[in-house]
């Protein structure tokens, strides 16, 4: 069966079932489920299909394409929090620098901070800034911007003017999408100029994704995966899927 057969045939399933699975059409059509991640990714690009954590909806089964954050917020809570108390033990030394980036994960991670551990934290989301403005030990900065309802994030010309004036040894980034050939991705371009901002101000980057992410492709890319060291995610992140991100050059931490 070649590809556009293959898909067709997918779209028309998708429709009659109303939801289905990747591991359930990688067998169904006798491929890898990075295949049928990759079918699924122009599909949703020709507006056939949408879609979701683990398969696919037909696309007018949801009305939004971008999840808000009190909706990402209580998804795959479990996987977010490990990758949060991970990533805690990739801070640096005392009185560093770093930006934290919006997200249902770094939100997690602004919480688990170590109370005795100085540092200064830029970031240009809310909820992380109410979270941090009353720590002793942290010296926050928050960037100016318009903030967006989806993310509650400060975005726009005057975040990226900011961010150009400062300079931070490391930044936990969040993304959308996470593929060897589009990189770092998501669905909003406000939201990407931001992020590639934070990237191109940090010595070190951090992306923080659950494995949902992984083979997921969003309208907008913001970074190439050389452009980030390290990638921590939960343990449910394929073997294939694992070495093509460390072949990129990306340090993969599973928690």
């Amino acid at each position: 069966m070649y590809a556009a057969e293959r898909q067709q045939a997918m779209t028309q399933l998708v429709r009659q079932r109303g939801r289905i699975s990747v591991v359930e059409l990688a067998e169904r059509y006798d491929v890898t489920t990075e295949t049928v991640r990759r079918d699924l990714s122009m599909l949703e690009d020709r507006h056939l299909i949408r879609r979701v954590h683990g398969g696919a909806v037909p696309a007018d089964a949801l009305t939004l394409i971008e999840a808000g954050l009190p909706d990402r917020d209580v998804s795959r809570i479990e996987q977010k929090q490990r990758i949060a108390a991970a990533a805690v033990d990739l801070l640096p030394r005392a009185d560093s620098t770093v930006i934290l980036d919006a997200g249902s994960t770094t939100v997690r991670l602004s919480r688990l901070l170590p109370p005795n551990l100085r540092m200064t934290v830029i970031t240009h989301a809310v909820p992380i800034a109410a979270q941090l403005a009353g720590s002793p030990h942290i010296e926050l900065h928050v960037l100016p911007g318009r903030v967006r309802r989806h993310t509650h994030a400060a975005v726009g010309t005057e975040t990226i003017e900011a961010l150009e004036q400062v300079r931070a040894d490391l930044a936990f980034v969040g993304t959308n999408g996470i593929t060897v050939e589009h990189g770092l991705s998501t669905p909003d371009r406000t939201e990407a100029a931001v992020k590639r901002a934070i990237i191109e101000r940090a010595r070190r980057t951090v992306v923080l994704a659950d494995s949902s992410k992984i083979g997921v492709e969003r309208t907008i890319k913001f970074a190439e995966l050389s452009d980030v060291d390290t990638l921590v995610t939960d343990k449910e992140i394929s073997a294939s899927d694992r070495r093509a991100i460390e072949h990129a050059g990306v340090e993969v931490i599973t928690a």
